[in-house]
C-alpha cells in the first residue's frame, strides 16, 4: 500500500477513535427533593441533604435537595416539575395537589394524623394561659404574629381557632397580624418582646425548648389547639416514566422503611422529630382544604 494511503488510513482510525470517546451519554436523571421553608435554612439543609443520601442509596438514582425561598414557592416549583418529591405543610400540599393533577400524597409521620399548633407569648404581656377557646379573646389588642403566610400550623390554623372565638386580625394591635416567616422565627420575635404573642407548630416548639432553644422566663406556651392533620409527602405524577416502572411505589416503600437501625436514619428521623413514616391519602386533608377555602387561601 502507497504511503499516502497508509497514512489516510491510519487518520481514519485515529477520527473513528476519537469519535467513539465522543458518542452522548445519556444523563441519569435526578429526583429533586424540597420542602416548605418552615425553619431555619441550616437545619434544613442538613436535615434534607441526609435524606438525599438516604434515598439515592436506596433508589440507586441521583436526589438532591433544592432548597426554595418562602411556601409559594415550593408549590410552584412542585407545579413546573422543578421539584419532583416536596415536604409540604397541610395548606401548601392540598394547594400544590389542586394545581398539578395526578400528584399523590405518599406518607406523613406519626405525629401528622394528630397535629397541633401552640400559641406562645411573651412573660411581660400579662397574658394568662387560656383553658378554652373562648379565652382567645385575650388576645385582642396585644401584638400578634403568625409564622409564613402560608403556613398550616403557624398561620392557617391558628387563624381558624381564632375565628371560632371571634378574633379577627384586624383586632390585634396596629389592626393587623405579624408575619415572621418561619416557626422559629416566631419563638425569637415574641421571645425578644417585638411582639407579645404568637402561634407555630408544636413540635418545633418542643424541640426548640428541649434543645435549649428557648429562655423559657420570657416565652411560655398559653394554649394548645385541637388537633387536625398537617405535614405529608407529595409527589409528581409520571415519575414512572423517567425513573422507570414501579419507581413512585419504591419511592413510597422507601420513606415509610426509614427506621432507627443506622446512624443516618436515626439522625433523619430526629430531625423530623418522628419516630417513624406511616401510609397517608389525600382525603385526609379535606378539612384543611375546607378551611383553607374558608380563609381564603385556595381560591
Amino acid at each position: 500500500m502507497p504511503s499516502r494511503e497508509r497514512q489516510a488510513v491510519a487518520l481514519l482510525a485515529v477520527l473513528l477513535c476519537q469519535g467513539a470517546t465522543v458518542l452522548p451519554v445519556i444523563a441519569q436523571p435526578t429526583l429533586k427533593v424540597g420542602a416548605i421553608p418552615d425553619q431555619n435554612p441550616e437545619r434544613l439543609n442538613r436535615l434534607y441533604g441526609q435524606l438525599a443520601d438516604e434515598l439515592s442509596d436506596r433508589l440507586d438514582v441521583k436526589v438532591r435537595y433544592v432548597p426554595v425561598s418562602n411556601y409559594p414557592a415550593a408549590v410552584s416549583a412542585f407545579r413546573t416539575g422543578g421539584l419532583d418529591l416536596v415536604w409540604f405543610g397541610g395548606l401548601t400540599g392540598v394547594q400544590a395537589r389542586l394545581q398539578t393533577p395526578g400528584a399523590q400524597v405518599l406518607a406523613q409521620r406519626d405525629i401528622d394524623a394528630r397535629f397541633r399548633s401552640v400559641f406562645i407569648a411573651n412573660t411581660s404581656s400579662g397574658l394568662q394561659p387560656i383553658s378554652s377557646i373562648n379565652g382567645l379573646t385575650s388576645l385582642r389588642g396585644k401584638r400578634f404574629s403568625f409564622g409564613s403566610e402560608s403556613s398550616t400550623s403557624g398561620r392557617l390554623m391558628p387563624q381558624h381557632f381564632l375565628a371560632k372565638a371571634g378574633v379577627t386580625p384586624s383586632q390585634f394591635s396596629g389592626g393587623r397580624a405579624g408575619f415572621s416567616g418561619s416557626h422559629d422565627a416566631t419563638i425569637a420575635v415574641v421571645q425578644s418582646g417585638a411582639y407579645e404573642a404568637g402561634a407555630l407548630n408544636e413540635q418545633v416548639w418542643t424541640s426548640a425548648v428541649n434543645d435549649g432553644r428557648v429562655n423559657t422566663e420570657k416565652v411560655s406556651v398559653i394554649w394548645r389547639t385541637p388537633e387536625y392533620v398537617d405535614y405529608h409527602w407529595v409527589v409528581r405524577p409520571k415519575l414512572d416514566q423517567r425513573f422507570g416502572k414501579g419507581f413512585t411505589t419504591r419511592l413510597q416503600k422507601a420513606i415509610l422503611g426509614l427506621e432507627p437501625t443506622t446512624p443516618r436514619q436515626v439522625t433523619i428521623l430526629e430531625l423530623f422529630a418522628a419516630k417513624r413514616f406511616i401510609p397517608a391519602e389525600a382525603s385526609q386533608y379535606k378539612p384543611i382544604e375546607k378551611v383553607g377555602r374558608e380563609l381564603g387561601k385556595i381560591r
